[in-house]
């Protein structure tokens, strides 16, 4: 075995590392001229500043995170043996989680693969590589994938903007098998239609899943709205659930047309209609009608890129929750989201509160939730829980 280059950290910087953080940032690490000539991605060894390994992981001396930690054995081999460990102990965890294969396979740092993120869709694996030490070990990563699953299609779907701060571009690629067109998933007793090429993200949010599956208990019999709806999740869960009638609203025509797909898919499609309209804008004319759902969901995209971003993201947040909670009758219900990790839950929460007493409204929270359990938490990096959302009965 090559031998792994070796990246001292600052002294009395190791206290971290040593109660099992996965990273370690450039200011804690010794970034002599050798450590800054490791080219980004290169599995290193760490250790304190007297000598003692830590651990090892991935370096880039270019990044504010430099390091981010495989494991703590200094003698294990980064290869694709060691990467196939990690996703074959995250299959079997999934497998005890859900009985069909449609689900996040791997969730970065929480299933020891920082960075890398790996959606099961049956057949079909969507893969986002985050970081120049994933990007290095793509064929082994994509290796494993094939030697455990076996899948028909791998994509690549490299377009987050995380990318740019690690030197890497933005890219989709099928680097295995092929698709010879949508991807089908199941979710909670319903079918999706999905492009893994031209969708956000990994195509499918499965984070919402358990989410939608609550909501939809008080669709029945009722008029539902699903606002920032995207593949039409939300919605089509409601329908099913006996809805008797669900508008899908989002600005994206490409995302209308698989919810409507997905829909007829379903045999709600009779009951589901499409609106194309950004959704601030709708919101207000709906409001401006009178017009009024029994539940109403609204699941918008990131409002916080960065920390500054945050002021603006929880004035946005409060903005929506005004506008969609004047749609709801009273004993509605009002489902909010936020999937900024910059925003925390006491700012989320709040913006919630004042956006329902901006529109003069009351009422109780029902559930209070993050993402599902194929989406861990690392225990070193509570902040990497990205997603809250808030379900709340309207007086």
């Amino acid at each position: 075995m090559k031998k792994r280059p070796t990246v001292r950290l600052q002294p009395r910087h190791d206290a971290r590392l040593r109660h099992g953080h996965p990273w370690a940032y450039s200011n804690e690490i010794m970034m002599d001229a050798e450590a800054k000539a490791i080219p980004p991605g290169t599995p290193v060894t760490l250790t304190t500043a007297g000598g003692e390994k830590l651990g090892a992981g991935w370096f880039n001396p270019h990044t504010l995170i430099a390091a981010r930690v495989l494991t703590a054995d200094t003698d294990a081999v980064i290869d694709r043996a060691f990467y196939a460990g990690r996703i074959a102990a995250a299959l079997r965890l999934r497998e005890r989680l859900y009985p069909e294969p449609y689900y996040r396979l791997v969730h970065a740092e929480a299933d020891g693969l920082p960075s890398v993120v790996i959606d099961r869709m049956g057949d079909v694996l969507v893969v986002q590589l985050n970081a120049a030490g994933p990007q290095l070990a793509e064929q082994d990563i994509v290796g494993a994938l094939v030697e455990l699953l076996n899948p028909t299609a791998i994509v690549l779907k490299n377009d987050s903007p995380a990318r740019n701060l690690e030197g890497l571009t933005l890219e989709t690629r099928l680097v295995h098998g092929a698709l010879s067109g949508p991807v089908e998933l199941r979710e909670n007793g319903a079918r999706f239609q999905i492009d893994p090429l031209e969708g956000q993200k990994t195509g499918w949010f499965y984070d919402q899943r358990d989410s939608r599956a609550f909501v939809a208990r008080f669709a029945e019999g009722r008029t539902v709205l699903d606002a920032y709806c995207y593949g039409g999740g939300f919605g089509i869960a409601a329908a099913m659930a006996g809805a008797t009638s669900v508008t899908l609203l989002d600005r994206s025509a490409a995302a209308l047309d698989a919810a409507g797909r997905s829909a007829a898919l379903n045999g709600v499609g009779e009951r589901c209609a499409v609106r194309q309209q950004e959704v601030f804008e709708a919101l207000a004319e709906m409001a401006a009608a009178k017009d009024t759902f029994d539940v109403v969901i609204v699941d918008p995209p990131a409002f916080a890129k960065s920390r500054k971003d945050i002021p603006t993201a929880v004035k946005g947040y409060r903005k929506l929750v005004r506008q969609a909670a004047a749609l709801v009758p009273p004993g509605g219900i009002l489902f909010a989201a936020s999937c900024s990790h910059n925003v925390g839950v006491p700012e989320f929460s709040d913006a919630v509160a004042r956006g329902l007493a901006d529109a003069g409204r009351a009422g109780r929270v029902l559930r209070t939730a993050g993402a599902s359990p194929d989406h861990p938490v690392h225990p070193m990096l509570p902040e990497s829980a990205y997603l809250k959302s808030l379900t709340l009965a309207l007086d």
